[in-house]
């Protein structure tokens, strides 16, 4: 084991980190996460999140952690309905037999929230792995070890460290130049509480599952969560800079809805039930992802996981799946007998990692551009023929 004897930190306590840091301490290695919420409680996590059978599933089998999984996920909440702009359904999965896809089965993929599939990986930790209220600023190599710098102004030092920490990663410019290219879309993302009573015909057309509506070479996105709430995000093709030069205060819900029923007037009125209540959280995201050609020389005290080593956009739904997956596969490379050093093992692990990130990525970028076009709904339907 090329880890043996050395210090490992992890910045970012996502679901990637957390599975790559319970995947080593199986393992005996001396881990520690550092994440910079101030605690546990202190943020609700956001959106729910479908695990595919070859990649977070298969991580957290590998973790010993798919029955705590078996507890926490929701039957039923991956049935999908398409909807027009006009609230019409083309598409219901609700009203086909149910299949027989189950857990092993390739084609199963259940839904979890964030929130709960955070808890059962900090759960299965050691206590005092993760040192919360750790925000990096920076990385300063002293007597060949890191020396890690906080917000905070608290110091950690390590051997090797992972950079979990996502789409802004403050790890990944120590290993790379190479940014992400704008995508063309940019989501606003908002979360809608007590749903059943606040927009009462929506919470009824997801029926505890999603909806995905097109038109107009626009999307909107919703899911039901465990908690009554409802997730959503629409897709726009908009200028890099439409957050900053639209005007839009995305802390008004009223800015917002007034946003909303401007860009997308030609939708009917059900949409609005997700935009009226005042108070309603949004988030803008402008939608970038890493070129498919990037790459970089191993280091053997640096590397990357999920968002930070391969952002893309989230409409194949691939995004934690690689995460987690890219934990398991390097934790099989820093823990197994394969290697002759940590540089050879990162080594591999990082031509594998970019090589299926990069064909996920092409395929995510066309599944992007198919979604905000014209045939938005029949290229959907033809998938589910498939």
């Amino acid at each position: 084991m090329v880890v043996k004897n050395k210090k490992i930190a992890i910045i970012g306590g996502g679901p990637g980190g957390l599975t790559l840091a319970r995947l080593l301490q199986q393992k005996g290695v001396d881990v520690t996460v550092y994440e910079r919420d101030a605690g546990r409680f202190v943020r609700v996590q956001g959106a729910t999140l479908d695990l595919h059978d070859d990649s977070g599933l298969k991580a957290l089998k590998e973790a010993g952690l798919l029955e705590a999984f078996k507890k926490y996920y929701r039957p039923g909440a991956d049935k999908m309905r398409i909807a027009d702009p006009y609230g019409n359904l083309v598409y219901d999965q609700h009203n086909e037999p149910d299949n027989m896809a189950d857990f092993g089965h390739e084609h199963f993929r259940p839904e979890i929230d964030r929130g709960p599939l955070r808890d059962l990986l900090l759960d299965s930790l050691r206590p005092e792995t993760i040192v919360w209220d750790s925000h990096i600023t920076a990385l300063e190599k002293e007597n060949g070890i890191w020396k890690l710098v906080f917000q905070n102004g608290k110091t950690e030092t390590a051997d090797l460290v992972i950079g979990a920490d996502g789409a802004n990663s403050k790890i990944r410019p120590y290993l790379t130049t190479i940014r992400p290219f704008y995508s063309g879309i940019t989501v606003v993302e908002g979360s809608l509480y007590e749903a059943a009573e606040k927009a009462p015909r929506i919470y009824e057309m997801v029926k505890g599952g999603k909806v995905f509506a097109f038109g107009n070479q626009k999307s909107l996105i919703v899911s039901a969560k465990g908690d009554g709430s409802l997730s959503f995000y629409t897709g726009c093709k908009t200028q890099e800079t439409w957050v900053r030069d639209s005007g839009i205060d995305f802390k008004n819900s009223k800015s917002v809805a007034t946003w909303f029923r401007t860009e997308f007037s030609d939708w009917d009125e059900i949409w609005m039930e997700l935009f009226v209540t005042e108070g309603t959280s949004f988030v803008p995201r402008p939608q970038y992802c890493m070129p498919l050609d990037q790459t970089w020389k191993a280091r053997a005290d640096s590397t990357l996981i999920g968002d930070a080593a391969h952002l893309m956009p989230p409409y194949a739904g691939e995004g934690v799946n690689m995460a987690m997956l890219d934990a398991l596969e390097l934790s099989n490379c820093l823990t197994g007998t394969d290697f002759l050093d940590i540089e050879e093992a990162i080594a591999h692990y990082e031509k594998q990692m970019r090589k299926r990130a990069s064909e996920i990525a092409k395929m995510t970028l066309e599944q992007t551009e198919a979604l905000h076009s014209e045939n938005a709904i029949s290229h959907m339907l033809e998938l589910f023929k498939e």
